[in-house]
């Protein structure tokens, strides 16, 4: 592996609130791999930015594997912030990214208020 290539990418929310729960999962889920590590507020729910991030970790770094962690109480939804929604802007960006990187295997999470990751399928 050269020195710039990175197993995965994980894209959260900036929330502080769940910092350490990402950076438990992380550790206990992505052991021995190394990661680029990303956050923007309601982590992809401006996809068009996020999918130029994952261009770039796709490019100068030939990741192989994308997490995507939403959260619940997410503020940057406002209102909107409920299970369902998340899902289904999660399945929106795994499908975009699936379209553009079909080798790049994307995980999908939706984080609960007590740490719990609930996987998105």
């Amino acid at each position: 592996m050269s020195e710039h290539q990175c197993d995965a990418l994980v894209v959260c929310c900036i929330d502080f609130r769940f910092q350490k729960y990402i950076r438990d999962w992380t550790d206990k889920n992505l052991t021995g791999k190394n990661y680029d590590l990303i956050g923007f507020a309601g982590s992809t729910k401006d996809l068009d930015m996020v999918l130029k991030q994952i261009e770039i970790s796709v490019k100068l770094h030939e990741i192989k594997q994308i997490v995507l962690i939403h959260h619940e109480d997410c503020g940057a939804y406002g209102v909107e912030s409920m299970p369902e929604r998340h899902a289904q802007d999660l399945k929106k960006a795994k499908q975009e990214i699936n379209t553009k990187y079909p080798e790049v295997r994307v995980y999908l999470y939706y984080l609960h208020l007590d740490g719990r990751f609930e996987q998105i399928i």
